[in-house]
């Protein structure tokens, strides 16, 4: 019994390590819903405000329920990426044997159990968005009904799955505005808006790779587009990003600060993919990761949580 239990569990020790890291992902995940709770927070001001100790319950549970939302995502990858895997892809942990579908299946229909379970304990009145998150996480997994049609023009394909990220934001930043029973603020828009460029950032600047690193049969950026205009979409998101991230910290007064770490970081992004553009080898490739990691860090960072310390500690 005791190493059947220690067998499935080094199974999907191993599949979370290949397919889902829970360290990376945790701490970026982490990040993004302290930051839209904090956010929030600051925007309803001072005295109505939520900050340090008691946002921190809204802000763990908005955790929770992000982090399954983003296993869901990885889910529902593995099924509708599975024809391709086994064809290109039998390395991976479903081809390989490693999991089963129906054992993801069941991982993911037990975490939206619990989903639901945190959203009715803090507010009955997020289970709307909690299901319109589902609901088009559903038409992604689907493909909206035209796989064909969008598997031959990427750039909908990103954009449009892409719009799952400012409709997590929304359920982040309302464990705080909608649990405090008020109308979001127009600074939980902007909110959004960056967190679906960042999106953009992290999907482009995973799929850019070096010429000798393209594999048969994975589609990524730098093989679709050309390397170079693979760099140039990468760069205009973290432009759109920058304006998006400084126009959402006007509202919280929190500009003049943000504006020089995010020169810092623009300096950073630029160096990196002019070094990728004229050496394309793996390991500038791996550093365009690992900036839009960075980037997407300390964006969420000083959107949320760095604001909300320091009005704690000047107070």
């Amino acid at each position: 019994m005791f190493e059947r239990l220690q067998n499935i569990l080094g199974r999907w020790w191993t599949y979370l390590q290949e397919r889902f890291p829970l360290v990376k992902n945790g701490l970026l995940i982490a990040c993004f819903s302290f930051s839209a709770v904090s956010y929030s927070a600051l925007l309803r001001g001072p005295i109505e405000g939520r900050t340090s100790l008691q946002t921190f319950g809204a802000a763990c549970i908005a955790f929770l329920i992000t982090f399954l939302f983003f296993l869901q995502l990885r889910i529902a990858d593995e099924f509708k990426d599975y024809a391709d895997d086994f064809r290109y892809r039998p390395y991976r942990a479903v081809p390989r044997g490693l999991v089963s579908l129906k054992e993801l299946g069941i991982v993911g229909i037990s975490s939206a159990f619990i989903q639901l379970g945190l959203t009715l304990a803090l507010s009955p009145f997020l289970a709307p968005l909690l299901l319109l998150v589902w609901g088009y996480l559903g038409l992604m997994t689907k493909e909206f009904f035209v796989p064909a049609w969008l598997k031959g023009h990427p750039v909908v394909y990103m954009l449009s799955h892409m719009v799952i990220m400012p409709l997590i934001a929304l359920s982040a930043t309302a464990c705080d505005w909608l649990s405090a029973g008020v109308a979001p603020s127009q600074g939980v828009v902007w909110f959004s808006v960056v967190s679906y460029l960042i999106g953009l950032v992290l999907e482009i600047g995973r799929k850019i790779r070096a010429p000798k690193d393209e594999e048969r049969g994975v589609e990524t950026y730098s093989a679709l587009w050309g390397r170079q205009n693979a760099v140039r979409a990468w760069l205009g998101a973290i432009w759109l990003t920058t304006l998006a991230s400084l126009l959402a910290a006007l509202y919280i007064r929190f500009a003049p600060l943000f504006t020089i770490v995010l020169l810092l970081l623009l300096t950073a992004a630029v160096f990196v993919a002019w070094r990728f553009w004229y050496h394309p080898v793996r390991q500038w490739a791996t550093r365009i990761d690992l900036v839009s990691g960075v980037w997407a860090l300390t964006i969420y960072l000083c959107l949320g949580i760095v604001p909300v310390l320091l009005r704690e500690f000047a107070s």
